[in-house]
């Protein structure tokens, strides 16, 4: 008899038989001494080779059974043979059939991502939970499978296609499954750190020739197309995911070791397994195209309302897929944080709810096509703090082939920076901390500048120059140094030779007392003074020059020091921050 059987013959709930043996840190089966069992360990039908079964009154077994949290497993094929009554112990799996009709039966939207946290929760019912998982060929598109001395390259997609019950206003109706959802999950060779790496679905693509396996099992090579929609990768001409698998090496040289698909239910059913994630909108929201409507604010949200959360785009940023991808990070991150936490790593029953709701929802290749797998993948993300795993998305920008922006193109500098890093396993968080660390430096530095003496403004030399700022700039500046500030040695010195986004101000290094009395009055930050040489005036005498950038707001406003930082190419977040919705 399995444990399943075992605890609900005893009217006890399975879950708490799972016991936390704080030696290895993991959870253990622990049956107590029962009292003999009867010969038949649950209701089943009589055959008309069976004898009866012993006489005995199941109906409060049965009530017990259907009020209990753990869902009963889904019949995907046909019941084994009944052992002979009086035989105990457990009963051999069916041996899996193929799956290869239910390729057309995927379906998802948003959620591929969430399954793989509930892939770590897979051990606690190895055998039952098997019967769970859907899986079809990758077709050699992949490197065959996970390595766990190597880096990891997953690949989730969610589809747009509306099956499963309740799913009926989503997605596109009579859709094929597109690859609506698509994230390279990598994991460090050492763990320490992982990238969440967006592929927006209106990304224009060369999708390769894909040999796809048949049904039959024979091989058919769907041929490929140039300039299309990353989401015709998927379910467009029959292609399967590992089209999909094929596109994405494709597109960023990294070949993904697996590919997972989810269903919509996913989001429903995991969110509801604990409890709810508590997400925030910087903004009220009323979507009727997602059906979603909440207050600006923090919620806490569930099943239908958390699938609509992550659907919503028309009320959020500029209303487009880029919109939706930034939603879906802040909701992964959320879920995530809420998987880590306490409150469901100690509960065995959410854990089993979470094993339920994962592996129901999840399609996989054939290289991850069992729980024990899943496991072993999921020990390997186990190791990982999600301080350091890094939401991204490819930098793209509109079609410039578009007059009405509809698809986005790659921006080309930027997104082979991000493809390189992912190929050589360069941490998206070390980076950030690098470049922190190198700020720190520079604003230190900076701010040493504008530390010490200051002339008086009638002693500062400086000559005027327009490098960027609006017509006539210079010389309305030129008056105000003059007429306003004392700056009565100054002079206009025209055009400078190319234009500069931030104003500047180069001094040599005995004029710094000069420089620093002119950052004061102009609201130059550190990193606006620029230490090199002096130039001589119309009077022969030695002279700082003061450049006019694209950041000049008007003759006597002072530029904001704050200023400083220009616009990242790559829109990223880390899944331990709390980012709201705007």
């Amino acid at each position: 008899m399995d444990a399943q059987s075992r605890g609900r013959a005893e009217d006890i709930d399975p879950a708490d038989q799972w016991v936390l043996n704080p030696d290895t840190g993991d959870y253990e089966l622990r049956l107590s001494p029962s009292p003999p069992q009867s010969p038949v360990p649950r209701p089943r039908r009589a055959t008309p080779a069976e004898a009866p079964a012993p006489e005995r009154d199941g109906r409060e077994d049965r009530e017990d059974r259907e009020d209990r949290e753990v869902p009963a497993s889904r019949r995907r094929r046909a019941a084994p043979e009944e052992e002979p009554p009086g035989r105990r112990g457990r009963r051999r799996p069916a041996k899996k059939k193929s799956r290869g009709k239910r390729i057309l039966l995927w379906t998802g939207g948003t959620t591929a991502f969430v399954v793989l946290a509930a892939g770590t929760a897979g051990y606690l019912y190895l055998q039952h939970l098997n019967g769970n998982i859907q899986s079809v060929s990758d077709d050699g598109a992949g490197t065959g499978g996970f390595s766990k001395d190597k880096a990891i390259n997953i690949l989730l997609i969610g589809t747009d296609k509306r099956t499963g019950d309740g799913n009926e206003g989503y997605g596109d109706n009579g859709s094929a499954g597109h690859a609506d959802t698509n994230i390279l999950l990598h994991v460090s060779k050492d763990r320490s750190n992982a990238t969440a790496l967006s592929i927006p679905r209106d990304l224009i693509v060369d999708v390769p020739d894909c040999p796809t396996t048949q049904e039959d099992g024979s091989t058919k090579v769907i041929p490929g197309e140039s300039e299309v929609r990353f989401n015709t990768s998927l379910g467009q001409n029959e292609r399967t995911p590992s089209c999909t698998m094929r596109t994405v090496t494709e597109l960023t040289g990294v070949t993904p070791d697996n590919f997972m698909v989810a269903d919509f239910n996913a989001v429903k059913t995991l969110t509801s397994a604990v409890g709810g994630v508590e997400v925030c909108l910087a903004k009220d929201i009323d979507d009727p195209d997602s059906h979603l409507n909440l207050p600006a604010g923090k919620h806490t949200i569930e099943g239908e309302e958390a699938l609509a959360f992550v659907r919503t785009r028309h009320s959020v940023g500029f209303g487009g897929d880029l919109s939706r991808i930034e939603i879906q990070q802040q909701f992964l991150s959320a879920l995530m944080r809420k998987l880590k936490s306490n409150d469901t790593l100690t509960s065995p029953s959410k854990m089993v709810k979470l094993a339920e709701a994962g592996t129901e929802a999840l399609t996989v290749d054939s290289k991850l096509d069992s729980i024990t797998k899943l496991k072993d993948l999921g020990l390997e993300l186990g190791k990982l703090n999600i301080k350091n795993l890094t939401f991204a998305t490819v930098p793209v920008v509109d079609n410039p082939a578009e007059k009405v922006a509809a698809t986005v193109v790659l921006k080309e500098g930027p997104a082979q920076q991000v493809f390189d890093m992912i190929k050589n396993d360069v941490s998206f968080t070390e980076v950030k901390e690098k470049e922190k660390e190198e700020q720190k430096k520079e604003d230190a530095a900076d701010a040493a500048r504008l530390k010490g003496e200051k002339s008086e403004p009638g002693e500062v030399r400086v000559r005027v120059m327009n490098g960027g700022a609006s017509d006539g700039s210079a010389g309305r500046e030129l008056t105000y140094l003059q007429n306003e500030v004392g700056v009565t040695k100054s002079e206009n010195a025209g055009n400078a030779p190319e234009d500069l986004d931030k104003t500047t101000l180069e001094y040599a290094p005995d004029q710094a007392d000069q420089a620093r009395a002119l950052a004061e009055i102009l609201g130059l930050s550190g990193a606006a003074l620029k230490p090199g040489e002096s130039v001589t005036n119309s009077q022969g005498l030695p002279t700082m020059t003061l450049t006019l950038g694209k950041d000049f707001k008007g003759a006597g406003v002072k530029l904001d020091a704050a200023s400083g930082k220009t616009p990242e190419d790559v829109q990223k977040s880390t899944a331990d921050k709390v980012e709201c919705a705007k």
